[in-house]
Protein backbone atom coordinates (compact mmCIF):
# COMPACT_ATOMS: atom_id res chain seq x y z
CA UNK A 1 0.00 0.00 0.00
CA UNK A 2 1.01 3.70 -0.80
CA UNK A 3 -0.25 6.79 0.40
CA UNK A 4 -2.13 8.98 -2.13
CA UNK A 5 0.32 11.65 -2.99
CA UNK A 6 -2.71 14.37 -3.51
CA UNK A 7 -4.61 13.90 -0.65
CA UNK A 8 -2.37 11.65 1.44
CA UNK A 9 -5.26 8.90 1.63
CA UNK A 10 -4.39 5.14 0.94
CA UNK A 11 -3.68 4.28 -2.02
CA UNK A 12 -4.11 0.69 -3.48
CA UNK A 13 -2.21 -1.51 -6.61
CA UNK A 14 -4.35 -2.33 -8.99
CA UNK A 15 -2.37 -4.13 -11.34
CA UNK A 16 1.41 -3.84 -12.10
CA UNK A 17 4.24 -4.82 -14.40
CA UNK A 18 7.45 -6.27 -14.40
CA UNK A 19 10.11 -3.81 -15.65
CA UNK A 20 13.02 -5.65 -15.47
CA UNK A 21 14.12 -8.56 -12.51
CA UNK A 22 14.27 -5.89 -9.84
CA UNK A 23 11.99 -3.13 -10.77
CA UNK A 24 8.02 -3.28 -10.93
CA UNK A 25 5.69 -0.76 -12.14
CA UNK A 26 2.96 -0.31 -10.00
CA UNK A 27 -0.76 0.95 -11.24
CA UNK A 28 -2.17 2.84 -8.03
CA UNK A 29 -5.63 4.59 -7.02
CA UNK A 30 -6.53 6.07 -4.42
CA UNK A 31 -9.31 4.82 -1.84
CA UNK A 32 -10.30 8.56 -0.72
CA UNK A 33 -14.08 8.35 -2.86
CA UNK A 34 -13.76 12.26 -3.50
CA UNK A 35 -10.26 12.03 -4.84
CA UNK A 36 -9.99 8.87 -6.84
CA UNK A 37 -6.48 9.87 -7.98
CA UNK A 38 -4.81 7.07 -10.05
CA UNK A 39 -0.60 7.30 -10.52
CA UNK A 40 1.72 4.65 -11.23
CA UNK A 41 5.04 3.96 -9.23
CA UNK A 42 8.34 1.84 -9.12
CA UNK A 43 8.80 -0.64 -6.88
CA UNK A 44 12.82 -1.42 -7.12
CA UNK A 45 15.12 -3.69 -5.08
CA UNK A 46 17.53 -1.99 -2.90
CA UNK A 47 19.54 -4.60 -0.56
CA UNK A 48 19.64 -7.85 1.53
CA UNK A 49 19.03 -7.78 5.26
CA UNK A 50 19.38 -12.15 5.05
CA UNK A 51 20.28 -14.46 2.46
CA UNK A 52 19.76 -17.96 3.31
CA UNK A 53 22.61 -20.39 3.89
CA UNK A 54 24.06 -22.63 1.50
CA UNK A 55 21.21 -25.31 0.37
CA UNK A 56 22.36 -29.00 0.86
CA UNK A 57 21.20 -31.82 -1.40
CA UNK A 58 19.43 -34.55 1.29
CA UNK A 59 20.91 -38.08 0.49
CA UNK A 60 18.79 -40.42 -2.01
CA UNK A 61 16.32 -42.75 -0.83
CA UNK A 62 17.71 -46.17 -0.06
CA UNK A 63 16.69 -48.39 -3.00
CA UNK A 64 14.61 -51.61 -2.29
CA UNK A 65 17.50 -53.76 -1.43
CA UNK A 66 18.48 -51.65 1.83
CA UNK A 67 20.65 -49.56 2.17
CA UNK A 68 22.38 -46.62 0.54
CA UNK A 69 25.49 -44.75 -0.30
CA UNK A 70 26.58 -42.37 2.37
CA UNK A 71 27.95 -39.32 0.68
CA UNK A 72 30.48 -37.94 2.52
Amino acid sequence: MMNCPLCGKAAHTRSSHQVTPMTKERYNQCQNIECSHTFITLETFVRSIACPGKVVAAPPHPDKGGQSHMNF
